[in-house]
């Protein structure tokens, strides 16, 4: 991979920063997680001389940078159709379809989102980490459906990955679980990890990464109840694995809930219904919601006549 070098001199306003928040602030369309790993790879010096991101930079400090370009990926462009709730110069909005894989894997080379992206913006991709790609700076499972935020450029990824990671990301999905839940409302604050024993499935683990899910009943039918649930924490499986682990499974969820279903459904009855954000170039709260898939508002109409 070619790379473009870069050479600035510390001016006072920036001494004693830290070498990575430093470039961060001066490179504002870059993050300082980039900046720390071009540091570990040896592509950033101070005054000629290797040193890490903690390294408190001093007025006259010769810094230089050498930026990868960012590869092409070995990706196909394909002319899907999106469910595009909208769009701009810095971002996408889409509604996931239930079946769709959201990136190419083994099995799953094309007809997914990222192909279908990469022919819908075609040049307007970021560059993140070297490599040029759609700014998928979240997931939603295959079978979970709604609101996906893609970045078209560099500064608009970062700033929706700093969201999501400190956690100011509002995303409230809905689904059916199986059974009556007891209270309205509720937290579930427990960890998750990769299951020991089906590295395909996720698990609470005391050892994981903290997972934190609060959910809203809606509705209740009985033998299942219509909930909202609020992320605090993104992790792979969430809310499937938090809610079965309370004895309330997603309706339709063959992993981690019964294997057969009562209803004709393929994968979980998930939705991500809300996503908001401050976006990336208004700096203003922005919201968006993505309207529940036939499939789900026939189900509710029928449990509601069955209820």
């Amino acid at each position: 991979m070619s790379e473009e070098n870069t050479v600035i001199s510390i001016g006072p306003e920036n001494a004693g920063k830290r070498l990575d928040v430093c470039l961060k602030d001066l490179f504002p369309d870059h993050s300082r997680s980039f900046f720390s790993n071009l540091i570990g790879q040896g592509l950033i010096t101070v005054n000629g001389d290797p040193k890490k991101d903690s390294y408190k930079v001093s007025a006259g400090d010769e810094i230089s940078i050498r930026f990868p370009q960012p590869k092409e990926i070995d990706v196909t462009a394909q002319n899907i159709p999106l469910d595009i709730i909208y769009e701009d110069r810095d971002i996408l909005i889409v509604n996931k379809p239930k079946g769709m894989v959201v990136h190419p894997a083994p099995g799953h080379e094309d007809n997914t989102l990222v192909n279908a992206i990469l022919y819908h913006c075609g040049d307007s991709l970021s560059g993140i980490n070297g490599e040029k790609r759609p700014g998928i700076v979240h997931r939603i499972d295959r079978d979970t459906t709604g609101s996906l935020i893609i970045c078209k450029n560099d500064k608009a990824h970062n700033a929706i990955a700093e969201q999501i990671k400190e956690h100011t990301v509002n995303r409230i999905y809905e689904g059916i679980v199986i059974g009556n839940i007891k209270n309205n409302e509720g937290t579930i604050d427990a960890p998750i990890a990769r299951s020991k024993t089906d590295r395909k499935k996720m698990a609470i683990d005391p050892a994981g990464r903290r997972a934190v899910t609060h959910y809203r009943v809606l509705e209740r039918f009985g033998a299942y109840t219509y909930c909202a649930f609020k992320l605090e924490t993104g992790r792979t499986h969430q809310i499937r694995v938090h809610m079965a682990s309370i004895g309330h499974p997603i309706l339709g969820d063959p992993v981690y809930g019964p294997k057969k279903c009562p209803f004709k459904l393929e994968g979980q009855t998930l939705h991500a219904k809300t996503i908001g954000f401050i976006h990336p170039t208004t700096g203003i709260y922005v919201e968006f919601s993505a309207p529940l898939p036939e499939y789900f508002e026939k189900l509710l109409e029928k449990l509601r006549k069955n209820g």
